[in-house]
């Protein structure tokens, strides 16, 4: 590793390695990701991308590309609806505001002085 030449396609190797990790990796994350293959279809994916790893992959990325983005947007878009929906849980008004709800309600008339008095210990504990 005498010139700089040696270093620069040691760079580029060093690249081009841990591009083919990173796309094992969305392949074989996709794969388990995948409900509709069966597996015995995921195991053989599995065995291609031991054998045959760069023809595998090639293969798999002009086969199944555009099922793979699908999928995966979809796990994000699961993943923020579950993310939303618990920060909506965690996320707790004030009591006051909680017992003013609650008292329009009960003047209403759509909840009950017993309703409204759990609701107001509720809020207050």
């Amino acid at each position: 590793m005498d010139s700089f030449w040696d270093w620069f396609w040691l760079l580029v190797w060093w690249f081009v390695f841990f591009m083919y990790l990173v796309l094992l990796f969305q392949i074989i994350g996709d794969l388990f990701r995948d409900r509709s293959l069966g597996g015995w279809g995921k195991a053989l994916w599995v065995v291609g991308l031991i054998f045959l790893p760069f023809l595998t992959a090639l293969i798999y990325i002009i086969a199944r590309g555009h099922g793979m983005a699908e999928r995966q947007m979809a796990q994000l878009k699961e993943t923020q609806a579950a993310t939303d929906a618990y920060i909506r849980q965690t996320a707790q008004t004030s009591p006051a505001s909680a017992i003013a709800d609650a008292k329009k309600l009960h003047d209403q008339g759509v909840i009950s002085a017993e309703e409204f008095a759990q609701l107001k210990a509720k809020a207050l504990a």
